[in-house]
């Protein structure tokens, strides 16, 4: 079985609080970043998460080939 594809479990968080609102994380809000499971407080501060990481990742991207003088700024 794949990492993606093994079920996240919370005593596998790297946290145990919330790292947008600092509350407890949740059984029903974890997620995998960096082959790490990380945990939030409940499923909207996990979406806001890999919503922002999906956002910075695009535009890292695009920035290294911008850089590489592959796309014109």
């Amino acid at each position: 079985m794949a990492l993606a594809d093994t079920p996240l479990r919370i005593e596998d968080a790297i946290n145990e609080l919330c790292p947008w609102s600092g509350r407890p994380i949740a059984a029903d809000s974890l997620t995998r970043y960096k082959g790490a499971v990380v945990g939030f407080c409940n499923p909207g501060c996990r979406d806001k998460f890999e919503t922002a990481v999906k956002h910075f990742e695009a535009a890292l991207v695009v920035r290294r080939a911008t850089r590489a003088g592959q796309v014109e700024e």
